[in-house]
């Protein structure tokens, strides 16, 4: 078994990771912002039912300082850099989001390297495949159109509708792919591409695609917008991370983490209504128009996000994930049951 340093253990993927470690027997170390967080990361194992949780040791490290990355990875012989700045807010100014995002992921290889670790598993995003395209696929009458997207494909970070999130995304492992070929000495890097992580919550921090279904299910989402997103399980997403880690022919590759083709939010909340019933009963049956949506966001600065992906289908293959490292995710329909089913039971749908 294995030491392995997981940054960003409060997060809703980093939580889920450290789980499925300690299942599979290996000891963990994981990082906090402050170690007065520690109690966070406590409780959401405890959710996750994860063994042996006496063996997950903490350090203080963030990703805009230098100070305590030696620290947190001496004695790992895998590192797991799950963390990564997700804006609350749209930014002022898009290297609010880049730099920390960027110059995060070299230090953490930097320190991985020094510390003479195996193998660093960077969590990228779809975010870096998959856009700025001038034609990803927009739906018509049938809802089907576009490319499918692979390992090989990148984010056009100067593209049309790139958020300053996404082109932090496709920076960042572009940066750290140019790290390993000029000075990651024997580092070696593998690289996951989450889509959309859904699945379920452990605690309150949890992905904003799960805010998709908490707005679903709470009714603050009236009508569906015409978006349709991948998903991927988030304990899937996490047995990727796993098998990335070990498995001989994942040096230097990228993997898609995503469960099949992708689903529409009106699609989600139907699949809510039938399987949950009267938990359901406030999401949407109906999809609001496209041309509403654009009128809105002229006078709504959180809506203008979305217009780039109103009506626009990307399609990708998780072949490659498959058929290397034998991955077999969740069904859509079932990572996003599985999202509510947690909402719900640990009372999550007030807030």
């Amino acid at each position: 078994m294995a030491h392995v340093l997981v940054t960003g253990g409060t997060g809703f993927l980093g939580s889920h990771t450290i789980a499925r470690l300690l299942t599979a027997g290996h000891t963990v170390t994981t990082t906090v912002r402050s170690l007065a967080r520690r109690s966070e990361v406590e409780r959401m194992l405890a959710v996750s039912g994860a063994p042996h949780t006496d063996r997950v040791a903490y350090a203080e490290a963030d990703l805009t300082s230098d100070h305590g990355w030696d620290r947190a990875v001496a004695g790992a012989d895998y590192v797991l850099h799950v963390a990564s700045p997700f804006p609350a807010a749209r930014p002022k100014h898009e290297d609010e989001v880049i730099v920390p995002a960027r110059d995060g992921a070299l230090r953490v290889l930097r320190a991985a390297r020094d510390a003479g670790v195996r193998r660093t598993v960077l969590t990228s995003s779809f975010a870096a495949v998959g856009y700025g395209h001038e034609r990803a696929g927009r739906t018509g009458r049938t809802g089907q159109a576009g490319r499918t997207f692979g390992e090989d494909d990148w984010t056009v970070a100067d593209g049309p509708g790139v958020s300053a999130y996404v082109k932090s995304k496709a920076v960042a492992e572009r940066a750290a792919w140019g790290f390993i070929g000029s000075e990651g000495g024997g580092l070696e890097l593998t690289v996951v591409n989450p889509v959309g992580i859904f699945g379920p919550v452990l605690g309150p921090d949890y992905a904003a695609s799960v805010r998709i279904i908490h707005a679903m299910l709470t009714g603050a989402m009236r009508a569906a917008p015409p978006i349709w997103t991948n998903t991927v399980d988030v304990r899937d997403a996490a047995d990727l991370h796993l098998r990335a880690m070990t498995a001989p022919q994942a040096a230097g590759q990228r993997y898609l983490a995503l469960a099949g083709e992708p689903i529409s939010f009106h699609q989600i909340a139907l699949t809510l209504r039938a399987r949950l019933g009267e938990a359901a009963a406030k999401a949407p049956t109906g999809t609001a128009p496209a041309w509403l949506l654009r009128l809105l966001a002229t006078v709504n600065p959180a809506l203008r996000e979305t217009v780039p992906q109103l009506g626009v289908v990307r399609r990708a293959s998780n072949a490659k994930a498959r058929e290397e490292l034998d991955w077999v995710p969740r069904a859509n329909e079932d990572a996003v049951t599985a999202t509510a089913e947690s909402l719900i039971r640990l009372g999550l749908l007030s807030g």
